[in-house]
C-alpha cells in the first residue's frame, strides 16, 4: 500500500517575510540617494540657466551700449537666449536680475543645497 501526501510546492511565510524585508532594506538605502541625485541635477540645471541668462545680459549690454549700472530689461535679454524666453528654474524657483554688472540669482527651495545655486 502506497501512502500519498498532498504537498504542494510553494514558499513558506518565513521565506516571503525575508524577501519583503530585503526589498524594504534596499528601498530604504536607494530612495535617499535618488532624492539627492534629483536635487543635484536640478542645482546643475539651475546654474546652467543662470549662465545662459548672464550671457544674454552681457550680449544685450554690449549690443545696446549699456553701462554696468544699467537696469536689465528681461524682455530684451530674452531675445538673446535660445528660444527667445528666459529659462525656468527646474525646482519651481524664480530668477532675478538687477543690473548688468550683477550676477543673476535664483530663489528656490533647493538654493541652499550642495552644490549651491550661484555662479562661480
Amino acid at each position: 500500500m502506497k501512502i500519498t501526501t498532498n504537498r504542494t510546492a510553494g514558499f513558506t511565510l518565513v521565506e516571503i517575510m525575508i524577501v519583503v524585508a530585503i526589498i524594504g532594506l534596499l528601498a530604504a538605502i536607494a530612495i535617499p540617494n535618488f532624492v539627492k541625485a534629483r536635487n543635484t541635477s536640478q542645482a546643475n540645471a539651475c546654474i546652467s540657466n543662470m549662465r545662459q541668462i548672464d550671457s544674454g545680459i552681457q550680449q544685450w549690454a554690449l549690443e545696446k551700449s549699456q553701462k554696468d549700472s544699467a537696469a536689465v530689461d528681461n524682455a530684451e535679454v530674452a531675445k538673446y537666449i535660445k528660444g527667445q524666453a528666459l529659462p525656468t528654474c527646474p525646482a519651481s524657483g524664480a530668477y532675478s536680475t538687477t543690473t548688468v554688472s550683477a550676477v543673476p540669482s535664483v530663489t528656490c527651495a533647493n538654493a541652499a543645497l550642495v552644490p549651491p545655486h550661484v555662479l562661480p
